[in-house]
């Protein structure tokens, strides 16, 4: 079965953080481990709750997802 063609705004992209402080690792270590996560998820977490936060206070572009 031929692969479908994913749109680019589905595609996965990638991150590299370079120059992060090693308290902030260990800090997001902790504490993805204690709510059972993995560090991606509970940044995706994070990241997901502030843009709400933002798009509540009407300061982010409508986006058609």
């Amino acid at each position: 079965m031929p692969k479908q063609k994913v749109s680019e705004m589905e595609e996965a992209g990638v991150w590299n953080f370079r120059e992060v402080p090693r308290d902030v690792i260990v800090k997001a270590k902790i504490e993805a481990a204690l709510e059972n996560k993995s560090v991606k998820a509970l940044l995706m977490g994070l990241v997901e709750a502030h843009w709400q936060e933002l798009d509540r206070k009407g300061l982010l572009p409508k986006t058609t997802r």
